[in-house]
């Protein structure tokens, strides 16, 4: 491939005419906005480890009341875009939120896509559109595009979980935004889909609801990783993916997720992807081999894998399971048409 040329080699007086007009040259930069053969990625391999993150987060509950903070997170940014941008991939966002008893982090929508993942505590829920999801351990909880949501916790102890949204694409496409709204009246009516396999019967159809579940209890995914891998051999990851319970994609418009069983002792190989990705460590001990960078996680640590990066996890014990959750920024790709994969 030939070599092109720089600014450098052109006049100042021809540069300054170029500036002055709103132009500027493409071939010196070409090379960055096409590299030949595949993608660059600002992304790194980053690990964002519970031990470090809990002690500060607590402290942040006390240097910061909820009237001050609205959302009291600590934002899990990667320094290969720059931490002050706030950016875990080019899509995802990661941040660690706090919420301490007694407390409600207040009603809002936004166009942002978001989840949550719990990682500490009982007694708080998030109401979702009238929808009042109680939060657990491990659970998934959706706050999607549009709807309101808001936080409370009447339990004892610091609630502690994982935001996970598309925020730095609604930024970069100058749509993100919020509108904040009065406390929510819960709905009596609990959402229909309580068991896997089985749709409410309805007349006409399936509901017009695009979000037809907001939770997705974390005993359920484990019963059902643990149930496939009696069937699944040995080497091969027991994955499965949270998905709309009326249309089998992805439960976000532009986030996917998955459940992760590693057996006790098992390596496994995952199937390599264009979508950057993160996991959430839910239960167990392990390591990590992205790329050629190796790491060595504990319960509630969260890493990220480069879009295209190769991935190895390996279960630490002989004895336990070892479990994770993972998200990706797969949708937007496959919308795009321009998602790939490769066999590990």
């Amino acid at each position: 491939m030939s070599q092109l040329g720089t600014l450098e080699e052109l006049p100042q007086e021809y540069r300054q005419a170029l500036a002055a007009a709103n132009l500027v040259p493409l071939w010196p930069s070409l090379r960055a906005l096409l590299p030949p053969g595949r993608p660059a990625s600002a992304t790194a391999v980053t690990q964002w480890r519970w031990q470090a993150i809990r002690p500060l987060l607590l402290r942040a509950g006390e240097l910061t009341p909820m009237e001050k903070a609205e959302r009291r997170v600590l934002v899990l940014s990667n320094p290969g875009r720059g931490l002050d941008n706030l950016q875990a991939s080019s899509v995802i966002y990661l941040g660690m939120q706090l919420v301490l008893p007694g407390e409600t982090a207040p009603n809002h929508r936004h166009t942002p896509n978001a989840a949550r993942i719990v990682v500490e505590g009982q007694g708080a829920c998030t109401i979702v559109g009238g929808d009042k999801c109680p939060m657990e351990h491990g659970d998934l909880i959706l706050t999607p595009t549009g709807l309101w949501h808001e936080h409370r916790h009447e339990g004892q102890g610091p609630m502690i979980w994982l935001d996970v949204l598309d925020l730095p694409l609604m930024v970069y496409l100058d749509r993100s935004y919020a509108i904040e709204g009065r406390p929510q009246q819960p709905s009596p009516l609990p959402t229909p889909y309580r068991a896997g396999g089985l749709v409410p019967l309805r007349q006409g159809g399936r509901s017009r609801d695009d979000y037809p579940l907001l939770r997705y209890e974390w005993r359920e995914a484990r019963r059902a990783l643990e149930a496939l891998a009696t069937t699944t051999p040995a080497g091969e990851a027991v994955e499965l993916a949270y998905v709309n319970p009326e249309t089998g994609a992805a439960p976000l418009n532009t986030l996917a997720f998955s459940a992760l069983m590693l057996r006790p002792g098992e390596e496994i190989a995952l199937a390599r992807m264009s979508a950057a990705r993160v996991f959430h460590v839910v239960q167990g001990e392990g390591s990590a081999e992205i790329g050629a960078g190796k790491l060595e996680f504990t319960p509630a640590d969260t890493f990220c894998a480069p879009g295209g990066a190769a991935v190895r996890l390996q279960n630490a014990s002989a004895r336990e399971p070892l479990f994770l959750i993972g998200a990706d920024e797969s949708p937007v790709q496959r919308k795009l048409g321009i998602f790939e994969s490769w066999e590990a």
